[in-house]
């Protein structure tokens, strides 16, 4: 491990143990900011693992989120809390896999409609099957609070940090790094790309899934609309590509920023979010397309090239 890497490791450290004093220094509506901006950083993030290095754009995260959601609300009653989270992990896992089985073989536009549509999907068939039980949503009733539930998910960021830098460091994902640059060149040397981009939409769903259940408690009644909703997906997307996927770090820069400013578009223009939304993803892929990272790379460049010339 270099200078740098362990600098960056204790950083990152740092900043996971001062934001777990969030709740005992703000009030209800800051630790509600705290617990929107860990929930989207455990899923941009875990997001960007996957799409990142293999340039897929995964529109599943609410497919994989709104399961996790029913895990719990299912499962509740029945088993305890905690028992429900790996469970949830494993639900989210093997439906990324089958997924990816029989998906991750196509590219480009066909594989975004495929994910965007899966949610949907999912979103029907429980709508379907709670209308024939005459059942329309589901109560999720614990004690815990939503400082519990902020804790958990920070936790659960900081386990995704952890994973994707040790995968970035690992031969998976130096095969992925391949497998984005150019296909072909990667299955021709040998790396056995579905299998590598199979283990890694795992990890991204596993996360999501965890996501959606640790989240189940804090909206008390859930519904199919609100555990699968599609924007969900598009506001994870945008956040990644906002900060930038280049670093593992990227996704947080975005997550933060877009919060805030979704808060302020949510609370002034309520009935306009789903185009303000279009809007934004526009902008930045247009205007930031390698997002806040990629301009700070570009500026450092910039900045050393002066620096030779002087």
């Amino acid at each position: 491990m270099t200078g740098t890497e362990t600098r960056n490791l204790a950083l990152a450290v740092a900043l996971f143990v001062a934001a777990a004093w969030l709740p005992f220094l703000g009030g209800a509506y800051l630790l509600t900011l705290g617990v929107t901006i860990a929930m989207y950083t455990v899923l941009a993030t875990s997001w960007a693992l996957f799409s990142g290095p293999t340039h897929y754009i995964s529109l599943a995260t609410a497919a994989f989120f709104g399961l996790g959601t029913y895990t719990t609300g299912l499962g509740i009653e029945h088993l305890d809390y905690w028992l429900l989270l790996p469970i949830a992990a494993i639900l989210g896992a093997v439906l990324a896999a089958l997924v990816g089985l029989a998906t991750l073989r196509l590219s480009g536009v066909y594989f975004v409609i495929f994910t965007l549509g899966l949610a949907e999907l999912i979103r029907q068939l429980v709508t379907w099957s709670q209308n024939v039980s005459g059942q329309k949503g589901l109560y999720v009733l614990t004690d815990l609070t939503e400082v519990h539930i902020y804790w958990q998910l920070l936790g659960l960021a900081a386990i995704v940090y952890l994973g994707g830098w040790l995968i970035g460091r690992s031969r998976l994902g130096f095969a992925l790094r391949i497998i984005g640059d150019d296909e072909e060149v990667a299955r021709h040397s040998g790396i056995n790309t579905a299998r590598a981009k199979i283990l890694l939409f795992m990890v991204s769903g596993a996360a999501a899934s965890v996501t959606g259940a640790i989240l189940a408690p804090r909206y008390i009644y859930i519904e199919p609309a609100l555990a699968f909703t599609p924007m969900l997906s598009f506001q994870v997307v945008i956040m990644a590509l906002l900060g930038g996927t280049g670093r593992l770090w990227g996704p947080v820069v975005g997550v933060i920023p877009f919060t805030f400013l979704w808060e302020a578009i949510s609370a002034s223009f309520p009935n306009q979010t789903t185009l303000l939304l279009g809007v934004s993803f526009l902008v930045i892929v247009y205007l930031l397309p390698k997002g806040f990272v990629g301009l700070l790379v570009a500026i450092r460049q910039r900045l050393d090239a002066r620096e030779g010339f002087a």
